[in-house]
């Protein structure tokens, strides 16, 4: 899963600010730690190939770390993963947040039924851990049912 993270967040290098972007993207340590917090999927092609966690977070459910590696990306993997987790969370809200010039994910969540929350501040200080910069960078999209 490392692996698989720190490949795909590659595509941020020179999309979002520069000073929340470092390689690796996701330490080890810190996604061990995030490991105890949510169920993670993947998807395994001969191989790991794409991860997504979903992490129950009061009253909502959270997509975290939905990665694909670069080498099979636009290959339907992470349409997979998305609609596999949209079939199982648990029926409340289903949030995922995302850099704001991260366009190819606002727009491939977008395509699977989700939608801009206008309150998106407000979501990302109840449901995420984030700093204040990330915050201001960030959007938040919300599964339309």
């Amino acid at each position: 899963m490392f692996r698989i993270i720190n490949d795909a967040a590659k595509a941020y290098d020179g999309a979002i600010p520069a000073d929340r972007y470092h390689q690796p993207y996701m330490p080890e340590e810190g996604l061990r730690e995030e490991m105890g917090r949510m169920t993670f999927y993947s998807w395994d092609d001969g191989g790991l190939v794409g991860v997504m966690g979903l992490e129950p977070v009061k009253d909502v459910s959270l997509i975290r770390h939905a990665y694909v590696s670069t080498a099979r990306q636009k290959q339907g993997v992470g349409s997979k993963l998305l609609e596999y987790t949209k079939g199982i969370y648990a029926g409340n809200r289903l949030l995922v947040g995302t850099w704001a010039d991260a366009l190819w994910a606002v727009d491939f969540y977008k395509k699977h039924g989700f939608r801009l929350c206008p309150d998106k501040d407000n979501l990302l200080r109840t449901y995420w851990s984030v700093p204040e910069r990330q915050i201001a960078t960030s959007v938040v999209l919300e599964l339309i049912k």
